[in-house]
């Protein structure tokens, strides 16, 4: 689920604790250039209010308009389709050839979306099962990268955080670095055998391991949703880490270190059964080379290299435009 999605479990509750009546709708099928993704999520308050969007505009046009006219007053949810015909696509504001399915759910204490937005706000996955005769709703855990599934019956949907980042070491560079990410939507863990360090770990909405890295990179499973990133500068531990991140299917490998230190880094890995090919996806010195210098920055650029590995693209070695001067210290 995007920040987008989740702004819109939060407008439900804020309109509700104001006493409005709402509707939910879910995209659960789409068939041509549909504006919108599977999943996507749109609600309409009684008075016409609106948030999220599935389309460009046209669609929640018309569910506004429902709603002020109180046709969206459902006793149980139901599926409609938008975009049906070359007419309707046009009159929709859909691309051509474009239609879409939605589910609309009147929103109920039986919906549990304030027990769904707390569990996100947790970090958690969530899977969400509505009843489509009866309207009601059951919550459950949910793991991996599962998909929305509908039938006659029931639409199965599935909020939280899908990408996951392994973050070794609970430094204050991680901190930034898991904070930034997590509003990126990845399920953020920080592992970190060091009491001195983890004893200090208190971000909410992140895990703490305190097992070994190598160990814990296993346990974790890396699968092509996973990024593992070493920041403890102690090759001990970073080296544990990689020797098993490289020989898995995480998309992202990195650690932090000199040029000079990657160097000797990647000799010692050979030592490992670690092969080349693999060592060659490994991003060191990590993140995106932009100058970045302070924790923050370099939190910046490791996401930004992490986005770019992520939808599969590989960016060049920057050029230095120009030298940078610095004050110097008194």
């Amino acid at each position: 689920m995007d920040n987008a999605d989740l702004s819109v479990l939060r407008k439900i509750v804020e309109w509700r604790r104001a006493s409005h009546a709402a509707v939910f709708g879910t995209v659960v099928r789409t068939w041509g250039s549909a504006p919108r993704p599977v999943g996507s999520l749109v609600a309409i308050r009684d008075d016409g209010r609106i948030a999220g969007s599935v389309s460009g505009g046209c669609i929640e046009d018309d569910l506004i308009d429902k709603a002020r006219r109180s046709v969206l007053r459902l006793a149980t949810p139901r599926l409609v389709r938008y975009g049906i015909s070359a007419e309707e696509a046009n009159r929709f504001g859909l691309p051509c050839g474009g239609t879409l399915e939605l589910v609309l759910e009147s929103v109920t204490d039986d919906s549990l979306v304030d027990e769904l937005l707390k569990r996100l706000h947790a970090g958690e996955r969530v899977r969400r099962v509505l009843d489509l005769q009866t309207g009601k709703v059951e919550l459950g855990s949910a793991a991996g990268a599962d998909h929305l599934t509908v039938d006659q019956w029931k639409l199965v949907t599935f909020h939280g955080p899908t990408w996951r980042l392994l973050i070794i070491g609970a430094g204050q560079m991680t901190e930034y670095l898991a904070t930034i990410a997590k509003t990126l939507d990845y399920e953020v863990s920080v592992c970190d055998p060091r009491e001195e360090y983890a004893d200090e770990w208190h971000l909410d909405g992140t895990r703490l391991l305190r097992t070994m890295p190598d160990d814990t990179v296993r346990d974790l499973r890396p699968d092509p949703h996973t990024a593992v990133v070493a920041l403890t500068h102690d090759p001990k531990l970073d080296d544990l880490a990689l020797i098993e991140a490289l020989q898995s299917d995480a998309f992202y490998v990195g650690v932090i270190g000199s040029r000079k230190n990657q160097k000797a880094r990647r000799e010692r890995l050979l030592e490992f059964d670690v092969s080349p090919r693999q060592i060659d996806q490994l991003h060191g010195p990590v993140g995106l080379k932009n100058g970045a210098r302070t924790p923050a920055e370099i939190a910046v650029a490791i996401l930004a290299e992490m986005t770019a590995a992520r939808y599969g693209y590989d960016i060049p070695q920057p050029r230095l435009k120009r030298e940078m001067r610095f004050p110097q210290a008194a």
